[in-house]
């Protein structure tokens, strides 16, 4: 309840009286396996984390807003209105709530009045744990508690990813708003994100935890080859559903992909759509090997998946190839690969509990070594999804 404290004090100081102040916290994200899958209507097996988003807000009479962030708090108060919600490069972090309350008005959900809005993150920023989905899941939670409106944790999710797209210009799946916005304590979300389906999968990590290793590597989505790798999936998929009845990659199977990629007509986008199919399946397969506590098959499915991001995908470049490599050569790893969009950002690692120490200290030592800047560790927990503090 610390955290709740700190946001509230921090409030009071900045916009005066608590009267009407509300604490919320959304998390943050890590995706265990299936990337890239899910704008390609495949698998996704998220979990919501213990560090996330802490926020506080208050209804104002007039229409103005107020944002603040503990995390960038050089930039003081950045003031807006709700009759001026577009996108701007100047507005910085404040474009994820506006971007959700614009969302909100789009979908008809009309916001009265201005709020005083502060923030504070304990996700590393451009990490890859998805801060800026935490935030959007976080903001529109808010406005619904404060403003009674109908909609369910999934409307939340869709809101988030349709601001993300329409008013912040990122072309991202659904998966981070989902994970965030759905999370449940010890368990991850299998997420088919063809049709939005999913179900819980008990996540039991006895004796061992994830382990978190930030490459620090500055990435920005917008700008990454993201765009670009969509774009060569999408093509592939034109192509081979000229032979074949799908409406996205992740309706083929190994086999059936095999048979009828000839009908992609360019090598590059034969391995971009091979990735999506068998990372759709390794998917599946992960969620069944849990479920029957296999998890040195699981750990293995995450090894494979890092592969096949790296040849197969090519987002993840030498710094996420090192912290996985060097990972790799630990004893008591029992998996790790990349997360996230690739080309910085994270790894995720399985790790037993009496390796954690000597993992930090080997992979760190070795990253060092390579590439002239340190990564840093987190050993996180699976945690529950937003909630009112």
């Amino acid at each position: 309840m610390e955290m709740k404290e700190t946001v509230l004090k921090k409030f009071k100081e900045l916009f005066g009286e608590r009267e009407g102040v509300k604490a919320f916290f959304a998390p943050g994200r890590v995706n265990l396996i299936g990337e890239h899958t899910d704008y390609n209507g495949g698998h996704v097996f998220p979990c919501a984390l213990t560090i996330g988003t802490y926020g506080a807000a208050r209804v104002r009479t007039d229409r103005k807003l107020r944002f603040y962030s503990m995390n960038f708090d050089r930039l003081g108060v950045i003031e807006s209105d709700l009759d001026d919600l577009v996108s701007k490069k100047e507005a910085g972090w404040t474009n994820y709530p506006k971007g959700v309350m614009w969302a909100f008005e789009q979908k008809g959900f009309l916001i009265p009045n201005g709020m005083d809005f502060l923030i504070y993150g304990n996700i590393p920023n451009g990490s890859g744990l998805s801060s800026s989905a935490s935030v959007e899941v976080l903001t529109g939670y808010m406005l619904r508690d404060f403003f009674g409106f109908d909609v369910s944790n999934q409307d939340l999710a869709l809101i988030g990813q349709y601001a993300e797209n329409n008013f912040n210009g990122v072309n991202c799946g659904i998966m981070d708003q989902f994970a965030i916005a759905m999370g449940k304590e010890d368990n991850a979300v299998f997420l088919d994100t063809a049709d939005l389906s999913y179900t819980y999968a008990p996540i039991k990590l006895d004796g061992m935890k994830l382990v978190i290793a930030c490459s620090n590597k500055k990435r920005g989505l917008g700008d990454s080859k993201y765009n670009e790798r969509r774009s060569e999936c999408e093509t592939a998929l034109a192509e081979l559903q000229k032979v074949i009845d799908i409406k996205g990659l992740g309706d083929l199977t190994e086999e059936q992909f095999e048979q009828s990629k000839t009908a992609i007509k360019d090598p590059v986008r034969v391995k971009r759509a091979k990735h999506a199919v068998y990372e759709n399946q390794r998917t599946v397969h992960a969620v069944e090997a849990l479920q029957s506590n296999d998890i040195e098959k699981f750990g293995q499915l995450m090894n494979a998946s890092h592969v096949s991001l790296r040849d197969d995908y090519e987002v993840t470049g030498i710094e996420l190839d090192t912290l996985v490599e060097e990972a790799w050569k630990v004893e008591g790893v029992i998996g790790s690969r990349m997360t996230g969009a690739g080309f910085g950002g994270c790894t995720v690692s399985l790790v037993k509990d009496e390796a954690i120490d000597r993992f930090i200290d080997q992979v760190g030592k070795a990253y060092l070594a390579k590439i002239g800047y340190a990564a840093d560790f987190y050993v996180v927990e699976v945690g529950d999804g937003p909630r009112a503090l």
